[in-house]
């Protein structure tokens, strides 16, 4: 079969004229109007363009009141379709609608994706070379370009802020807001002068959008913008599609292993490391477990970078290594697992990247591998990003004492000031001290003409540091608040109740329910039908809660106060003679009363005790372990004992398979089964077509559409074209190649 004999293009002259409004075929004057009347003709654009025939949950809520006129906030999760809520009034509005957004690659996904739907869009970043940079202004000012995507260092230009404020922006859209909260999880300062560039252009109509922010970084970014009565509209964070887990790991070995049995069930996912070298480890380890992996971090070459990422995203590769510098804007829907390798820093940034598996609405997982040993990672991370005052002020002496000489500027690196003002100092802490200085107006950093090296000026050496405008208490408090993230996600990494459920409330729904399928959930679901346990086993926990209790101790309310690890307890427990262990640990009645356990079935034991909700772990910079309420009831049996015995009981049961969800029986009953070969067929067609056009697998068919093509069977265009996610666009230039394929395997003319 031959693919595509002539070129793809798509119609724009439906797209109403610069200036005007359209709606349902009728023009009119203002969006308050258009709000009131025209949603219908939003909706015709929405199928037009994008193949949807409605908008999802929060969605409608949020077009609804950009179509009205009004600014708006919208908190939508993951996946949850954000850029849709601008792109599609942008198409029904005269005018320019600027977005704001932090990375390259996101620009680029986005923009190519409207491109490919024939809508005139462009990015203004670094990546453009002069005469695309000058090709794209020029069809700005023309005023040919409906959607303009700018990175935020570009509006301290300027050239070009004279350039855009001569421009009719109808609409300014703030994508990833929560970037210019001080006290969010990813701030980036260039995104603090958005507040000032909207005054200039004459406060148009914002929408800023975000997946993760707290009460306090909702109020913080209303309150720098400056909205005027906003919208503020919350969808729901939960992802009843997403089954997430926290898996204990006591070495790196076992985090190979475990991401080796996930690849092998799950197939298409990505882990994520906190630091380069991990990547690199990752990558050298489970290159060769049958899957096709690469890896991505900033230390990469941008080609290196590039390569990774379009092989991900096109389905040639299976899992991306990657540093959290991978997925803002990676919108390949058919990730079946996201793998944290260490703890990130905040719930925030947990959620946001869990939340980039299952954007398809299937069934993924997102699992957390834990060692309290990974948190000295971001304690060197809050380190780097909360230089005390003592710091920028040796380094503003440094520099001022070094451009006052000849050269009256610098060209060091980061890493060469952080030798010279000391060898114990944290480079990572430089650079947050450099954005200091610079956003109180102190220093200027600039590009080294032929090298790749950001130079350094002092703007007025004879500014003593004392006049300078930077506030001790506003980065005393942003130190207090990422502490408090970091306890945060300590907390998390903890807990044993639902994980969703957890995340939810911390986000501020009170009202969440357990998600019934994580593997608390699932935990708590199998310790019901788990037998009583009776004879040697249960004496077994007895005795271990007993030495959690003597290594306890209580407080005037009654309730156990840790006072010991883990590891001392279990030592304890098992009678080791070594130098670290504490004098009256040996003096207790319980020491050595498990020494007939080696240190694996000791290890099984305490943590299926923790997950039966028997202990507790405290945070902090050492973990301590003690007895929960329910844990002295089944020490001092007045309650039965139900916990797993796998790993430690000689008695253990087979474990119980993961069941399926709700969602794959209901679509078992309703379409039938799956014609998994057909589907194979429609694969390779899909990566083919996507292939020749350069363009991600998910632009041709999403994965819920071909699935229901592999089930469904339909021959003939008309049927085809009835399945969800088929959409005018698709139907024209992609659906018959699939109906082919579909006529050929079922043996049709």
């Amino acid at each position: 079969m031959q693919l595509f004999t002539a070129p793809l293009f798509l119609q724009t002259d439906d797209l109403p004229e610069p200036g005007k409004l359209c709606y349902n075929t009728r023009t009119m004057d203002t969006p308050e109007e258009a709000g009131e009347q025209g949603m219908d003709g939003v909706l015709e654009t929405l199928e037009r363009y994008f193949g949807f025939t409605s908008l999802r949950p929060g969605q409608d809520e949020v077009v609804e009141a950009v179509m009205q006129g009004r600014d708006a906030l919208a908190i939508m999760p993951t996946g949850g379709g954000k850029s849709l809520c601008y792109q599609l009034p942008a198409l029904c509005r005269g005018g320019v609608t600027i977005v704001v957004s932090p990375l390259i690659a996101l620009m680029k996904d986005q923009v190519d994706a409207l491109v490919a739907r024939g809508i005139p869009a462009a990015a203004i970043n670094s990546s453009l070379g002069a005469d695309e940079y000058r090709q794209v202004m020029a069809d700005f000012r023309a005023g040919t370009l409906r959607l303009v995507y700018v990175a935020p260092e570009r509006f301290g230009q300027e050239g070009f802020m004279n350039t855009l404020s001569r421009m009719p922006v109808s609409l300014l859209a703030i994508d990833e807001a929560h970037c210019l909260s001080q006290w969010g999880h990813d701030f980036r300062p260039d995104y603090l002068r958005l507040g000032r560039v909207r005054e200039a252009l004459g406060c148009p109509q914002t929408i800023a959008l975000t997946a993760t922010a707290t009460q306090f970084v909702r109020e913080d970014i209303l309150r720098t913008l400056q909205l005027r009565e906003p919208a503020v509209i919350v969808s729901g964070f939960g992802r009843e599609n997403l089954d997430f887990a926290i898996t204990h790991c006591d070495s790196h070995r076992a985090k190979y292993d475990r991401i080796r049995r996930i690849m092998q069930k799950w197939k298409t996912g990505i882990v994520y490391c906190s630091t380069r070298k991990n990547v690199m480890r990752v990558y050298d380890e489970i290159r060769d477990a049958g899957l096709r992996v690469v890896a991505y971090h900033a230390g990469m070459t941008d080609e290196e970078r590039e390569f990774s990422q379009n092989d991900f995203i096109s389905g040639r590769a299976d899992v991306v290594v990657a540093t959290n510098a991978f997925g803002m804007g990676i919108d390949r829907a058919d990730v079946r697992f996201v793998v944290h390798f260490e703890i990130p820093g905040s719930v925030e940034a947990y959620y946001q990247e869990a939340g980039r598996a299952g954007r398809d609405g299937e069934p993924a997982v997102c699992e957390l591998l834990f060692n309290h040993v990974d948190l000295k990672t971001q304690e060197f991370f809050f380190e780097g990003s909360n230089p005390p005052l003592l710091l920028i002020r040796s380094l503003y002496h440094m520099l001022c004492a070094e451009c006052s000489r000849e050269a009256h500027e610098l060209q060091w690196t980061v890493d060469e000031m952080a030798e010279r003002l000391g060898k114990d100092v944290n480079p990572m802490a430089v650079g947050t001290a450099l954005s200091v200085l610079i956003h109180a107006g102190a220093i200027q950093r600039f590009d080294v003409p032929g090298r790749n090296l950001k130079g350094t000026r002092v703007l007025d050496p004879e500014v003593s540091f004392a006049m300078l405008p930077i506030d001790s208490g506003k980065l005393e408090e942003k130190a207090r608040r990422d502490h408090l993230k970091i306890e945060a996600i300590t907390k998390y990494a903890y807990s044993t109740g639902c994980r969703q459920q957890w995340i939810l409330e911390y986000f501020g729904e009170k009202d969440a329910e357990p998600c019934g399928h994580c593997d608390s959930c699932r935990q708590t679901e199998d310790e019901e039908n788990l037998p009583e346990l009776q004879g040697e086993d249960l004496l077994t926990v007895r005795k271990a809660l007993s030495g959690v209790a003597r290594a306890s101790k209580r407080d005037a309310s009654g309730t156990w106060q840790a006072v010991y690890g883990r590891s001392k307890i279990m030592d304890m427990l098992r009678g080791a003679q070594n130098a670290h262990m504490h004098r009256y640990l040996t003096s207790l009645s319980t020491y050595g009363l498990l020494k007939h356990l080696t240190d694996k079935k000791l290890k099984a034991l305490f943590r299926a005790m923790q997950k039966a909700g028997l202990l507790v772990t405290t945070g902090g910079e050492l973990p301590l372990l003690t007895l929960t309420k329910r844990g002295e009831e089944v020490m001092m049996s007045r309650c039965p004992a139900r916990i797993s015995r796998l790993g430690w009981s000689d008695t253990a049961p087979v474990p119980l398979k993961m069941r399926r969800t709700g969602q794959q029986i209901l679509q078992g009953i309703a379409l039938g089964r799956m014609d998994k070969e057909l589907y194979s067929h429609l694969q390779e067609l899909r990566r083919a077509i996507a292939e020749e056009h350069n363009i991600p697998v998910y632009r041709v068919l999403h994965t819920e559409t071909m699935r229901s093509l592999a089930t469904l069977k339909p021959t003939t265009m008309e049927a085809a074209s009835r399945l969800k996610g088929v959409g005018p666009f698709t139907a024209r230039n992609y659906l018959r190649f699939f109906v082919e394929v579909i006529r050929d395997y079922e043996g049709m003319d």
